[in-house]
């Protein structure tokens, strides 16, 4: 590993640890940069691997991600790859389906298959010759101060490297993040919440989707749901989100069926009642961890970005692309401040903190109104309120969903303007109705109706009704 380190005296050696999503996009944006990148991930090569191991959520690629990608020109190749979704389609209990549109006409998430993602993005920082990929290297242990980090081979066998930068990429349980846990003057919190996930598979039909396939699809139940996202195979993969003591009720094949047909009855033919009743018992329920913590840097050495900075439920969709716009926020900031690391890091931190923090909040937030508030009426009139007046006044009100979802809004000001125009709103929709209210009374007095009349009318209709 010496040559590495010896390959340039005058580049920079940037150690990106983890190969995920954002390490692999990471080393994109630093090599190309003209950094020296070593890429060391814990698991084999993906690319070579039979079995993908890990999570396998599938993922909604939007505005921020697709950002990160056109820096280094990836967008279209994986646009191409993936499937549009123009909205939400509600299943209610009965099997009706109705859809919610996610923004303005020509607006969609894509649905996105996370290994074939993860795989494109490290063969395009294998074409970087700058860039070297390790795989199978564990991060054992790295000195702050020195730079030095030691990573494990299967063998046992240990390799050293001295980085003038590392960058924590390693996800929720990140072995970077370690040695920020030793320090004093770090936070750090993790929640685990009481829902669990599921992964199930709804296979074609006649070769063709089971359902309509560009819509995200939706089973809220108000205390947990289903959802279904559409892939290339023309498959759906279906996420059970449940509480885990409601999982662990569930013990028999036919318990399964039972559940399914009191709460998603229209899904049993399109999943098949023998693979829910062998599909379900797979795997346990998968936990799902919140993690928050500030700062992201240690001095001028060490810098945390993506779930090893700020893992999120996946509620909001936006967990890789709050991970890939970290990569150019950094890169934004590397510019600013002419690639000076002593004053770039604290920077980051700085401005990066309290955006991921907000959207660790909306994504907790978004999970009550994907399982709950869709069913509420009051919800659906909201939305359709929200949109009028942003047709209406486009630069004035906002939807949350859209600051968050098709623009590059810090997120922390998307929910400072979320409150406001809720206040907003809200007292003009008070307003309206008390001047509603107001001017019918004022009506009824200016033009009394006949006391006479009106009671006569009512004396007919009650004589109708005992006569009957």
């Amino acid at each position: 590993m010496e040559d590495s380190t010896s390959r340039s005296t005058k580049k920079k050696v940037v150690a990106v640890v983890g190969g995920g999503l954002v390490g692999a996009l990471n080393a994109c944006f630093l090599a190309k940069r003209g950094f020296d990148v070593e890429v060391f991930e814990t698991r084999e090569d993906i690319r070579k691997a039979q079995i993908v191991r890990g999570r396998s959520i599938n993922l909604a690629l939007s505005h921020r991600g697709r950002q990160a990608l056109r820096h280094v020109g990836m967008e279209e190749k994986i646009v191409s790859q993936g499937i549009p979704m123009h909205a939400r389609m509600i299943h209610s209990l009965s099997g009706k389906q109705s859809p919610i549109p996610y923004g303005k006409k020509g607006q969609y998430i894509l649905s996105v298959d996370r290994a074939n993602l993860n795989k494109q993005l490290l063969s395009e920082a294998d074409t970087y010759p700058n860039t070297k990929l390790n795989f199978d290297h564990k991060l054992h242990d790295w000195s702050a101060e020195t730079g030095m980090m030691t990573f494990v081979r299967p063998d046992g066998s240990k390799v050293q490297l001295k980085a003038d930068l590392i960058v924590g990429c390693d996800g929720a349980f990140s072995a970077t993040r370690k040695q920020f846990l030793r320090r004093s003057r770090f936070n750090y919190s993790q929640t685990y919440i009481p829902h669990g996930y599921m992964e199930l598979t709804m296979p074609p039909v006649n070769g063709e989707f089971a359902m309509k396939p560009n819509y995200l699809h939706i089973w809220p139940r108000n205390t947990f749901m289903m959802i279904a996202l559409p892939n290339l195979d023309k498959t759906f993969t279906c996420t059970l989100f449940m509480p885990f003591e409601d999982f662990e009720k569930i013990a028999t094949g036919d318990e399964v069926i039972e559940f399914f047909q009191k709460y998603f009855p229209d899904a049993i033919p399109l999943i098949g009642e023998e693979a829910l009743r062998r599909d379900y018992f797979r795997l346990p329920a998968q936990a799902m961890v919140s993690v928050k913590c500030s700062p992201y840097h240690i001095h001028d050495k060490c810098v945390l970005m993506g779930d090893a900075a700020h893992a999120v439920v996946p509620f909001y969709g936006q967990g890789m692309n709050a991970g890939f716009e970290d990569c150019i926020v950094f890169d934004e900031v590397l510019d600013r401040f002419s690639e000076d690391l002593g004053a770039v890091l604290p920077e980051y931190s700085r401005v990066r903190v309290p955006d991921d923090h907000a959207i660790a909040d909306l994504a907790m937030y978004n999970y009550i109104e994907m399982r709950a508030h869709v069913n509420s009426k009051w919800f659906l009139f909201r939305k359709h309120v929200d949109n009028v007046l942003h047709f209406l006044m486009p630069k004035t009100i906002i939807p949350l969903y859209t600051m968050v979802t098709f623009t590059r809004t810090r997120y922390h000001e998307a929910v400072q303007r979320w409150h406001w125009q809720n206040k907003v709103v809200n007292r003009g929709l008070l307003l309206s109705a008390t001047g509603a209210a107001v001017g019918g009374s004022y009506l009824l007095l200016k033009n009394p109706p006949d006391v006479n009349k009106l009671l006569l009318s009512v004396e007919k209709i009650w004589t109708r009704l005992v006569t009957k």
